[in-house]
Parts: structure tokens; C-alpha cells; sequence
């Protein structure tokens, strides 16, 4: 995930130190319900344990606030400071990610006390008035925060979906929908010389910056988000079949991963098509009408060929959403699922929900900085090969997202909650 900078006026020391509580306890919360055998589980190469996220955001407070900024601190464990480093070569050597799952030493209860020796500390720096520079680090670090916490759920998911009992995260099943998804519009948008990239917000990611203009044909996008229906339909139509449908590496993807259907779909012992999620498994009838998530870029490609129509570029994507307040399903609506569009004018379901792919690679805007030292290794040194999706999804917090934020991944990736929204051009 993104890591970046913070820009304009910063909250002052107090108003920070009743956000950092709030971030640092949301964390927790969504926790509360995993036993100590939970979090160890590392089920695939994207994901980490739950235990792993927990002393890493720690572990970032430590490491670029605490140590940097005050004075005698003392370290909780000086072994931390490289054991739970996660990419950041410039501070020296880490262990392998795929090795995250075998650290049954330090033990839940020590990662506990570390959070809590980083929290007090952070505590009374900011209760003594921590200075505007330090502050701007503590903004980051608490987005950098909510990263994970939204990554949480998506590898515990995952981790819960391999183990032979498939058990539920949450209690209580999915709402059916009551009516069918709203007939697709057409949103028509003229195009032309456009501004991207943050605005002078709260916070961005340096990979947000610098703003700049660019042009658009006239285009149009999909009202709503592509349903679980509508994907079945592709489906039954041979879609995991017809190479003429697919990107040269996403098919060779097919082939070599025997991908049938999106992942955590299986059918039962009657030939019925099950989805599995945060509450357990669930019947596809009573989640057609949601969107179709945990699909790839080249899943996401191949429905929209099959459809006749393609993928916004995540230009046409920030522009359409540019003015649009930040609201829809969220982590903080509790679902853990996407929900079905309602009926209404204009775009529905733009933030929330699914991250929605974009046919945009991942790279830098011109003139793009990364953020001098460790902090600007993230961002930068992964401009490539990854593509961009937008919008957030059911388990981002309202509060991390904006319109310029800048999601991506590897083509292949199917453990997030990704989605899909069609796009064309401009109606005649």
C-alpha cells in the first residue's frame, strides 16, 4: 500500500492526539473477536499474520517518531527495529515476508505490551505540544495505520477461507437484496483539460503529487458497479474459456492458475454457486444483485471486452469522482461485504464497496518526488508493474479516503476486495 506525505495545515497536538487514540483503538476493535492462533496465520504471499500488522504500525511510530523526535526515548525491544521492518532497505535488513507466519516468538501478549509502550509514549509527546514537522509524520503514520487495518480484514478473510472449517469473522448473514440492481446509465462526461492529482487536502501520499492537467477524450462510465449477476452471465457464456477475451498474461494466468470463477466462489454438492465472506459462506442467489469483488485486472479487462466496452483510466475515474463527497459502504457501516446500488441519478457506489481496477499503470505524475530517506522508498521503488485501482472498498475507513488516492497492485491479484465499473465513450 501507498506511503506518502502530509500537506496543508496540520491539526494541532491535541486534536492529533484524540485521532491517534481513535486509529490505534479501531485497530484493536476489529481484533477483538481473533484468538492468538488467528493471527499467526500467513495463508498467502500477499498477506501478513494479524499479529505481524499489529507490531508493524507500532513499530512505524517507533522508528520515525519516537526515535526521531524524542529526546532519551527508550525502545521497547531493540530486535523490533529490524524484525518487523517491512520493505525499508535504507534502514537496514528485515526478514523474508514469506516468513511472517513462523514468528511465534515475541507472543501475542508481548505484541499487546508493545502497542501499549508505543501508545503511552505517543501519549505524552503529544500531550507536551509536539512540533508541526513531528506532527506531519503522526498524520502519516496513522493513515499508514488505517492501511493495515484495512488489510487486516482482507487477510484474515483469506486466512479463514483456507482453513478447512471456513469459519465466520462476523456474525449474522448478509441482508438479500430486496429488488433487483438498478439498470445500468450511461454517465456522459465532456472531457477535456482536466486537473489530477491532490488538491491541497488534510493529507495525500506523495505518489498523489504534483497536481496536473490532463486531457480526456469525452467518455462515459458506468452508473453503478458491475454485479455478482451479470459476472455469472460472463461466465456461462465461456468467459474463463475464450483466449480471444483476455490480455496474453492474464490467459496464460488462466491456464496456469485453473481459474473458473473469482475467488472464494465454489459451488455445493447441488451445483450451486456459493460466495464466501467476512460472515461465512453464502449463497450466490442472495448476493447477485452485489458486486462481483476479488477479481483481477485481467478478470476485470476480460468482462469488459466480453461486455463491449473497457476500464476507465484512473484519470477519467478521479475526475468523475472529483467532486463527489467521500460517503457509501465503509468499514465503519460494519457489512464487511459490498452491497447492492440503489436507484438514483448519476454514479452510484463510487466510493466504498470494491476498489475498482482502472486500465492506468502504475507510475509517476510528472515532476513526481518521493519523500527524501526511508519514508520514500515505498511509493516510488514500486512504479512498476502494479496497476491503479480506485475508490476504496467495504473495509477502508471513510476517513483514509479522497478522490486522488491512488491504490495498486499486480495484475494477477485477487485477495483484495477489487471490483469492477465499466467504461466507454461518449454517447453519440
Amino acid at each position: 500500500m501507498p506511503i506518502g506525505h502530509a500537506a496543508g495545515e496540520q491539526a494541532n497536538a491535541g486534536l492529533m492526539r484524540v485521532r491517534f487514540r481513535e486509529v490505534r483503538s479501531a485497530t484493536e476493535e476489529l481484533c477483538r473477536h481473533l484468538t492468538a492462533e488467528d493471527m499467526m496465520v500467513q495463508s498467502c504471499e500477499e498477506a501478513s499474520p494479524t499479529k505481524w500488522h499489529l507490531a508493524h504500525t507500532s513499530w512505524f511510530f517507533e522508528t520515525f517518531v519516537l526515535r526521531e523526535f524524542v529526546a532519551g526515548y527508550r525502545p521497547f525491544d531493540e530486535r523490533f527495529v529490524w524484525l518487523f521492518n517491512s520493505y525499508y532497505k535504507a534502514l537496514g535488513e528485515m526478514p523474508e515476508k514469506k516468513l511472517r507466519a513462523s514468528f511465534s516468538r515475541p507472543g501475542l501478549s508481548e505484541i499487546l505490551a508493545f502497542r501499549q509502550h508505543v501508545n503511552q509514549a505517543m501519549d505524552r509527546f503529544l500531550e507536551a505540544g509536539a512540533p508541526e514537522d513531528a506532527l506531519d509524520r503522526i498524520q502519516l503514520g496513522l493513515h499508514h495505520e488505517q492501511q493495515h487495518l484495512e488489510l487486516i480484514a482482507t487477510d484474515i478473510k483469506h486466512a479463514f477461507f483456507t482453513n478447512p472449517l471456513h469459519p465466520a469473522f462476523a456474525e449474522g448473514r448478509l441482508p438479500a437484496a430486496e429488488m433487483p440492481a438498478p439498470p445500468i446509465n450511461w454517465v456522459s462526461f465532456e472531457g477535456g483539460l482536466v486537473e489530477i492529482g491532490d488538491d491541497e487536502s488534510e493529507f495525500c501520499f506523495d505518489n498523489e503529487t504534483p497536481r496536473h492537467r490532463v486531457f480526456l477524450e469525452p467518455y462515459q462510465l458506468a452508473s453503478r458497479l458491475t454485479t455478482c449477476a451479470e459476472y455469472l452471465t460472463f461466465m456461462e457464456d465461456g468467459g474463463y474459456l475464450r483466449p480471444e477475451l483476455w490480455l496474453s498474461e492474464g490467459w496464460d494466468t488462466v491456464e496456469r492458475e485453473h481459474w473458473q470463477a473469482p475467488l472464494y466462489w465454489r459451488k455445493d454438492e447441488a451445483g450451486r454457486w456459493q460466495i464466501f465472506t467476512l460472515r461465512g459462506w453464502q449463497p450466490l442467489e442472495t448476493l447477485s444483485e452485489t458486486p462481483v469483488c476479488h477479481v483481477s485486472l485481467f478478470e476485470a479487462d476480460a468482462f469488459a471486452r466480453w461486455a463491449g466496452k473497457r476500464l476507465a483510466t484512473e484519470f477519467e475515474w478521479e475526475h468523475a469522482a472529483s467532486s463527489l463527497a467521500i460517503g457509501g459502504n465503509l468499514l465503519e457501516h460494519g457489512v464487511l461485504h459490498p452491497t447492492s446500488a440503489a436507484a438514483g441519478p448519476g454514479l452510484q457506489q463510487v466510493f466504498g464497496d470494491v476498489w475498482e481496477w482502472t486500465a492506468s499503470a502504475y507510475t509517476g505524475y510528472p515532476g513526481y518526488k518521493p519523500l527524501p530517506g526511508a519514508l520514500g522508498e515505498y511509493n516510488g521503488k514500486f512504479m512498476s508493474s502494479q496497476m491503479v485501482l480506485r475508490g476504496g472498498s467495504c473495509v477502508t475507513p471513510a476517513s483514509h479516503l479522497r478522490a486522488s488516492y491512488r491504490n495498486f497492485f499486480q495484475p494477477a491479484t485477487r485477495w483484495q476486495f477489487s471490483g469492477i465499473r465499466l467504461a466507454d465513450g461518449a454517447s453519440e
